[in-house]
């Protein structure tokens, strides 16, 4: 993700979609450390290594490039991690996933303890069917009729 961020393709590109697996990864989680840490870069860089931390400029802050990424829920039964990557990325950025088949049951137990988590969330019930299969159905242009759990 960093890569991408610094590299500059999304400041390129700002459309391009990406979606990072089980909740954004850690920029949630350490989000208060990497956003002003990033906002230094550079500024403690000997002159003789400045090329390692120079290129294209960014035109925002890195951390809200992170927050253009999409994520997923494949968090296995951890509200506490599903909350934080909802509050970083929103509700509109995040998409139902499950890591399925590769729960002790080869998939039922991923897929439940996400919809058990996303139910126990604090969402309305327009963020929850956009987690569920809104933001999917938008992001690729689907026309199919949504599920009937989430109408």
């Amino acid at each position: 993700m960093a890569r991408i961020v610094f590299g500059c393709v999304l400041e390129r590109h700002p459309g391009l979609k990406l979606l990072i697996h089980h909740g954004g990864s850690m920029i949630p989680h350490f989000s208060g450390r990497v956003g002003p840490g990033w906002d230094q870069l550079g500024s403690r860089t000997p002159d003789h290594q400045s090329e390692d931390v120079t290129g294209h400029p960014l035109t925002k802050r890195p951390l809200d490039y992170f927050r253009m990424f999409y994520a997923d829920t494949a968090l296995f039964g951890a509200p506490h991690a599903l909350r934080c990557a909802l509050e970083f990325f929103g509700p509109d950025r995040v998409l139902f996933g499950s890591d399925s088949p590769y729960d002790p049951e080869k998939g039922p137990g991923y897929i439940r303890s996400g919809i058990a988590d996303l139910v126990a969330m604090d969402l309305t019930d327009a963020e929850r069917a956009a987690v569920f299969s809104g933001n999917v159905r938008r992001l690729t242009g689907s026309r199919l009729p949504a599920p009937a759990a989430t109408r």
